[in-house]
């Protein structure tokens, strides 16, 4: 009986043994490579509004087989370019990850910065210019999730960062990156010593190949029938400025040849057709670095800007928009075809979302009978200025940039004056502006109200040793750009609607209508490759993707 109960015992042991093991090894199962997508200025409305122009191997795809959060938002401003980029990534806002914009005034400093730049690094791969080149992440204060993934992985896992924009390259890769890419004018593509001095020969014999040429010489015409174009204004109206040679008017065809003799690659720059050069580039390096093909999770962070680039110069109803959508669409189908291809359908995870979204062009919407407009900041700070002169005998405006005012307060202490009754004129005056919903000081925004939205979003974008003393929010649909084309930055829900769609391993379909914001990404997709979240995420998920 004694031997029959050890026996009964050990079989116990084992069995449990077996299967803590297995439980164990499916606890750290991941996928084989994780592809990270951000559209520059992608409205959520273009999948539904383009819907019936796409195909059935591009975003409809991943609607139908993966699943959309169709509510996402930002929860902070600015509304930029490289704050999304690091917030996509990092699982946070600019108040810890340090990015405030894609150029700013640094109060500290006292003096501009580029949201990248980095003097100690030297250029790889031939830029057109130097300083392209000079770019790291040296300026992001917080850790990615492509950071993590490296640290999980003892960093054997391979990450690359691939973009047009340096910053939308160099951002989502960390700082832990094997290697970061972007577009040189000159239609290379280039690096930094930051990932190390030499250079992959691959690399600079695709840039060699110059393949770029073809969309050169063909020009860049409509996409589909001109039929098609429903979802658009006519094609000559008065919101574009798209341009490519002084004479020529912002209607198709473009003429890419003529403009290139006169501008070289850089033309490219303003076309669709660097998300082709993104796809093509990103295939190359799949292949040569070997990405996806061993136990260790990879990482390819991929960023589209030419949507950003084409409707801040035609706004988001122009002819040209649509088209780059369209064409967009065709470059995701060539991707995921690839991907199934080389890695595997079910061993990649992708997720696709947008680094912020864009405003309707204000003059046309003045056009149609609602009264708003676009605001020149120069004309704003002129008038602060010329208004401090005449207010306080000094000029005490150190400059005012992206809706932040800086004030002189070196110049305000020596005046002997009240920096308090200072301030609170200056609101007064500012406030008085047409355009102005309401000024917000340090102090309010430093302990901000949590039920007032305006005041939490600019909180979670705001750092007292970088921004100015002073906030201006603008009433809806008021911006401050040229009244062609469109731009982003602001706290309404036009410019912070995002979409968010997550594909492939582990995904089911379906859809959430929730409100959820884009700092839930890096901590779910750490969750869901079970790795440590970047370290200054909140740690709220999106758990429909982890069920």
């Amino acid at each position: 009986m004694k031997y029959i109960k050890i026996k009964a015992f050990k079989l116990f042991f084992l069995i449990a043994l077996t299967v803590g093991y297995s439980f164990s090894y499916a606890q750290t199962e991941r996928p084989k490579l994780i592809i990270g997508i951000v559209v520059d200025q992608m409205r959520m409305e273009y999948l539904y509004r383009y819907d019936p122009y796409f195909s059935n191997k591009g975003f409809k795809r991943l609607i139908k087989d993966g699943f959309l959060y169709s509510n996402m938002h930002y929860n902070y401003v600015p509304t930029h370019t490289a704050p999304g980029h690091a917030s996509i990534y990092t699982g946070t806002t600019p108040v810890n990850h340090g990015i405030m914009g894609n150029s700013w005034y640094n109060r500290e400093r006292k003096k501009k910065m580029y949201c990248t730049e980095d003097d100690t690094v030297s250029p790889l791969g031939t830029p057109a210019q130097e300083s392209e080149g000079k770019m790291s992440p040296k300026n992001l204060q917080s850790t990615t999730i492509t950071d993590e993934l490296k640290l999980s992985t003892n960093f054997r896992g391979k990450v690359f960062g691939v973009s047009m924009k340096d910053r939308g390259a160099i951002l989502p890769a960390g700082h832990f990156a094997d290697r970061a890419y972007w577009l040189s004018d000159n239609g290379n593509f280039i690096s930094s010593t930051f990932y190390g001095k030499d250079f992959p020969a691959w690399v600079n014999t695709y840039n060699l190949e110059k393949k770029y040429m073809k969309y050169i010489n063909e020009g860049w015409n409509l996409f589909r029938d001109k039929s098609l174009y429903k979802e658009s204004l006519s094609d000559n109206n008065s919101y574009e400025m798209m341009s490519f040679t002084a004479d020529q008017k912002a209607v198709f065809p473009y003429n890419l040849k003529e403009a290139y003799d006169k501008q070289g690659a850089k033309v490219l720059k303003s076309t669709p057709f660097t998300s082709d050069m993104i796809v093509d580039f990103a295939k190359e390096l799949i292949v040569r670095e070997d990405l996806g093909k061993d136990a260790d999770t990879d990482f390819l962070a991929l960023s589209f800007s030419a949507t950003d680039v084409i409707s801040h110069m035609t706004s988001p109803r122009s002819m040209e928009t649509q088209d780059t959508y369209m064409r967009l669409d065709e470059n995701i189908a060539d991707l995921l075809s690839f991907l199934d291809a080389k890695i595997g359908k079910n061993n990649y995870l992708l997720f696709l979302t947008a680094d912020h979204s864009g405003a309707e062009n204000p003059l046309y919407l003045n056009d149609n009978g609602y009264e708003v407009a676009s605001i020149d900041y120069k004309e704003v700070t002129k008038k602060l200025k010329d208004f401090s002169v005449q207010t306080f005998g000094k000029d005490f405006i150190e400059t005012y940039s992206t809706q932040n005012i800086y004030l002189n307060e070196d110049a305000i202490t020596s005046s002997g004056k009240n920096p308090n009754e200072i301030i609170e004129k200056l609101v007064s005056y500012v406030e008085s502006f047409p355009w102005v919903k309401r000024v917000y000081t340090e102090a309010q925004i430093l302990s901000a109200n949590p039920t007032d939205e305006h005041a939490s979003m600019i909180f979670r974008g705001y750092d007292k040793t970088q921004n100015g003393q002073l906030y201006v929010l603008l009433k809806p649909a008021y911006m401050e750009y040229m009244k062609e084309g469109t731009t982003h930055g602001a706290s309404y829900t036009y410019d912070t609607h995002v979409p968010a769609l997550f594909y492939g391993w582990k995904i089911h379909h379906g859809i959430s209508h929730k409100k959820q914001v884009i700092t839930e990404i890096a901590p779910t997709l750490s969750q869901k490759v079970q790795i440590t979240f970047p370290n200054s995420t909140s740690a709220q998920v999106l758990n429909e993707i982890l069920e």
